[in-house]
C-alpha cells in the first residue's frame, strides 16, 4: 500500500504505520517520531527554543532600570501612604537610654572644653581671687571653682538628664500609643526617588 504518511502515523490508505515497520531503522521520512521525546532537541520537535522566549522577555526591560531599581522615564514614582500606629515602649526605653548615655559623654566633653577655654582666659583665677578677697575677713579661704567641682556638678547634671530623658521618652511612647488608638497615627508618605 503506497500512501503518503500523515503526522499521526497513518497513511492515506487508513493503515497505521509503526516505527519498526517499513525501513526498520525508525528514521524513515514522514513516518512520525520513533524515539523518546525527552531526548530530542526543541528543533527536532518543531518547537521554539526556550532561550529565545527568555531573551525576548528580557529585552523588554532596560538593564539600567534593573540595575538602579528606578522606574522608567515617563512613569510617575510609586508612592505608599502609611500610618505609624504604635511605638513599642520597651524599645523606646532602650533607645532613649542609649541616646541619653551618648549625650552624657557629649555633655561632659563640652563642659571640659568650656572649662579649659575659660581657664586659659584667666576667668577662674579672677573669680577665685575675688572670692578669697571677700571671704578673707570672715576667715574663709580656698578656691571657689576647681576642676573637680566643675566636673562633679556636670556629672550629676548629666546623670539627672539621662534619667529624665529616658522617662520622658517612655511616657511619650505610651501617650502616643493611646492617642493613635483614638485619633489615628501619624501619616507618612513614602516614595521612590525621581
Amino acid at each position: 500500500m503506497s500512501g503518503t504518511a500523515r503526522p499521526g502515523g497513518t497513511t492515506d490508505g487508513g493503515a497505521t504505520t509503526s516505527g519498526s515497520s517499513g525501513s526498520g531503522s525508525g528514521s524513515g521520512s514522514g513516518s512520525g517520531i520513533d524515539a523518546p521525546t525527552n531526548q530530542l532537541s526543541p528543533d527536532q520537535l518543531g518547537l521554539r527554543p526556550r532561550e529565545d522566549a527568555d531573551e525576548s522577555r528580557r529585552e523588554r526591560y532596560d538593564e539600567a532600570d534593573l540595575a538602579t531599581a528606578r522606574p522608567r522615564t515617563g512613569k510617575a514614582p510609586r508612592r505608599a501612604s502609611l500610618q505609624v500606629r504604635r511605638f513599642d515602649p520597651w524599645s523606646v526605653l532602650k533607645l532613649a537610654l542609649v541616646l541619653g548615655v551618648a549625650l552624657f559623654f557629649v555633655w561632659m566633653f563640652a563642659v571640659g572644653v568650656l572649662y579649659a577655654v575659660l581657664d586659659g582666659m584667666g576667668v577662674w583665677a579672677q573669680l577665685n581671687g575675688t572670692y578669697q578677697d571677700l571671704t578673707s575677713d570672715a576667715g574663709g579661704g580656698g578656691e571657689l571653682i576647681t576642676a573637680g567641682g566643675v566636673f562633679g556638678v556636670a556629672a550629676v547634671i548629666g546623670v539627672v538628664n539621662i534619667i529624665l530623658f529616658t522617662a520622658l521618652a517612655s511616657v511619650s511612647a505610651f501617650i502616643y500609643n493611646i492617642s493613635a488608638d483614638v485619633a489615628g497615627g501619624i501619616e507618612v508618605t513614602l516614595s521612590e526617588r525621581e
